[in-house]
């Protein structure tokens, strides 16, 4: 008998037959509460961009966030993400399952919504996002409303991040955080911003600087205008301040109340500080307050939130709450 080949005349080699493509097996079985982790792991991660970038927001290292992704893709039967030296992105099937993520946990905050309407009790997650320049030393409006609304709603778990004023402007906006404080807000038509408290501001020198040991009455505009300092918010002002600032050099920028503080302590800076945060360091005697006429700067802070079906009750009763400490 004859063999028939199905090569092609002048080649000796066979065609092969190409191998049938397998489709990924896909999800099977009901969600588990491992699998709402998992997925909560890889919406921080894509979120942030990357392992590394993820790694303080979700308290993991770069290989733990890494062995939760393998195994959301296992379970999904999915590659969600590249990952490598070229760099981190979303694949076409991980973009697919971000947006189901975030549909769900939408569906489930809407859920706990109704549950907490019908029954008249909190209960779900309420992440906040705080400035990293408010003052949380000493007793606060922001210290009394978190006693109250954990006292009261105990069923709240409760996130507290902080981060610079435009991440916690940036976290409200795309839901990444149930509500924030800031100061300063811009005019945005889909978030609402509530005026909350106002905070004073002192100019101060450390042990170090040649101003700790000058009597009060010969520092001036004049002498101050000799000596490098902070630069300031422009959410700080008074009237006596806009008189007095441009003759100033301004030779360092801190945006948070320890990294200022730190500048004012070596010496060489002067700065403005809350009182409140400036009171121990004032006690051991690493600080001196320079009056100058009574010269203070004034910030306001506000509470923001962009309306929302899913924590829309929480957002209300926290602001009531830090309306009434205030």
């Amino acid at each position: 008998m004859t063999r028939e080949h199905t090569s092609s005349p002048g080649n000796s080699a066979p065609t092969r037959r190409k191998a049938p493509h397998r489709k990924a097996a896909g999800f099977h079985g009901q969600i588990a509460e491992v699998d709402l982790r998992l997925l909560r792991v890889f919406r921080t991660v894509a979120e942030h961009g990357g392992f590394a970038a993820a790694e303080v927001a979700l308290g993991k290292s770069k290989s733990s966030i890494s062995i939760d992704i393998s195994a959301l893709e296992n379970r999904l039967g999915l590659r969600l993400c590249m990952r490598g030296r070229s760099g981190f992105a979303l694949t076409a099937e991980g973009r697919m399952v971000m947006e189901a993520t975030n549909t769900l946990f939408s569906d489930i905050a809407r859920f706990q919504q109704r549950i907490n309407e019908a029954s008249g009790t909190l209960s779900g997650r309420f992440c906040l996002y705080v400035p990293d320049n408010i003052q949380i030393h000493g007793e606060t409006a922001l210290v009394r409303a978190i006693e109250i609304f954990t006292t009261r709603h105990p069923g709240v778990f409760l996130d507290i991040r902080s981060a610079s004023s435009r991440e916690v402007e940036f976290a409200v906006l795309n839901g990444q955080a149930s509500a924030g404080i800031m100061l300063n807000p811009r005019h945005l038509p889909n978030m609402h911003a509530t005026p909350l408290f106002r905070e004073a501001l002192h100019l101060f020198c450390g042990m170090r600087h040649p101003l700790f040991n000058m009597p009060e009455d010969a520092i001036t505009p004049e002498v101050l205008s000799q000596h490098r300092m902070i630069a300031v918010s422009g959410a700080a002002s008074s009237p006596m301040w806009e008189g007095i600032r441009p003759r100033l050099t301004f030779a360092a920028a801190a945006e948070n109340v320890d990294s200022r503080a730190l500048l004012i302590l070596s010496g060489s800076y002067l700065g403005f500080l809350p009182d409140p945060f400036a009171q121990p360091l004032l006690r051991d005697g690493l600080l001196r307050r320079i009056t100058l006429g009574g010269l203070e700067l004034v910030t306001g802070f506000y509470f923001i939130a962009r309306p929302s079906p899913e924590t829309g009750l929480m957002v209300d009763i926290f602001r009531r709450i830090l309306e009434e400490a205030c």
